[in-house]
């Protein structure tokens, strides 16, 4: 188990120095990671909006039975 964690560490430092070192692969990672975060607002934006919907309705029914 300690081999596969040195080997992780290993193969993470030396793919960060092959990225740093070449400027169309850090590119295509800074590119990759602005896809990912613009998914990641998105379906975030996406739960808010049900939530508010759900929340709304929730909200709207209490009201009516606490008018009559």
């Amino acid at each position: 188990m300690e081999k596969f964690f040195l080997g992780a560490v290993i193969g993470m430092a030396a793919g960060a120095v092959i990225v740093a070192n070449n400027c169309k692969l850090r590119n295509l990672v800074k590119k990759n990671q602005d896809d990912l975060m613009e998914k990641a607002e998105a379906y975030i934006d996406t739960k808010l909006e049900q939530l508010e919907k759900n929340g709304g309705s929730k909200k709207s029914a209490q009201s009516a039975k606490s008018a009559e």
